[in-house]
């Protein structure tokens, strides 16, 4: 008799873990777009780093291009909450690959500030 209790609860605590782990499966679109959100964070924090940076340069009177860029994202998170769920792979990939470059330009911007900032021989 304890042999076969035994077996059943390995039978359950099995068939728990398979259950957990098919709970815990994310579909691809569900993927795409929490790979766009936090593409958006990064872009996000790397904005607030550079309105930073330019304003520590150039001081807060001169135009910071960085509100631009964060008025994009704010546009770019809109239309994932409006059409998110029902977005195509190609749409999700188009928003990720504009996020990626305003991240890019972002970045060369703060290389060029920190070139501006390095003393002069």
């Amino acid at each position: 008799m304890t042999v076969v209790a035994l077996l059943l609860a390995a039978l359950l605590v099995a068939t728990v873990v398979l259950l957990l782990r098919r709970s815990r499966r994310v579909s691809p679109h569900e993927r795409a777009v929490r790979e766009v959100l936090d593409a958006a964070d990064a872009l996000e924090d790397r904005l607030r780093v550079a309105r930073a940076e330019i304003e520590a340069v150039a001081g807060e009177q001169v135009p910071n291009p960085v509100g631009d860029a964060m008025r994009e994202m704010l546009r770019q998170r809109l239309w994932l909450r409006d059409h998110g769920e029902s977005a195509t792979p190609a749409q999700l990939a188009d928003v990720r690959d504009a996020i990626d470059a305003a991240r890019g330009r972002i970045e060369h911007q703060l290389e060029r500030i920190e070139e501006a900032r390095l003393p002069r021989d």
